[in-house]
């Protein structure tokens, strides 16, 4: 499985606050949901945006 940085897929700095994070992946699930006639191949996207990081 390779590594993916989800701060960056979600245009987030690893700063980020709990807000932020929210704030970026809710843009990008309205940007690239499936359900969306216009974004057939936004799936991908979405999945990535998804998985959401978790805060250490």
């Amino acid at each position: 499985m390779e590594f993916m940085d989800y701060y960056q897929i979600l245009g987030v700095p690893k700063t980020a606050t709990d807000a932020d994070i929210k704030s970026a992946y809710r843009k990008l699930a309205r940007k690239y949901h499936p359900d969306k006639p216009e974004q057939q191949r936004g799936r991908k996207k979405f999945k990535e945006a998804s998985k959401k990081p978790m805060k250490y």
